[in-house]
């Protein structure tokens, strides 16, 4: 195909033996930042549908602040070998699933009224 007198190849592309035709921070197709997007995704911190209802329906907003209060509260427990932790803050209470970086449950801080925790094994207060 000529285009303004310039002869194009469509879909063909030279080919240096050796040369190394990826885009600079890409691997084997994929972007550093597709990378590090679906780390962050496997990395990230869930919550379960029993969860999301609790929050909904006591109030309690989790805006990127306390995402990321969050996220380091469980790296802090999973260094220590936490596997059911209770995540202490203004916000109120949340009970995570260390090993599936899961929140199970919530509690706004009216809802502690009897101030018991069972099955936890370990504490972090923000």
């Amino acid at each position: 195909m000529d285009v303004n007198g310039v002869r194009c190849y469509e879909g063909r592309q030279s080919a240096i033996p050796g040369q190394d035709r990826s885009l600079p921070g890409t691997e084997g197709g994929r972007t550093e930042f597709e990378r590090l997007l679906q780390e962050r995704a496997k990395t990230g911190l869930n919550f379960s549908k029993h969860a999301a209802k609790r929050m909904n329906e006591r109030g309690i907003a989790v805006d990127a602040h306390l995402m990321n209060d969050l996220e380091h509260a469980v790296e802090n427990a999973k260094k220590k070998g936490a596997k059911d932790v209770a995540i202490i803050g203004p916000q109120g209470v949340f009970i995570v699933n260390v090993p599936n970086n899961t929140v199970v449950t919530t509690m706004s801080q009216q809802d502690m009224r009897e101030k018991v925790f069972t099955n936890i094994d370990s504490a972090v207060l923000m």
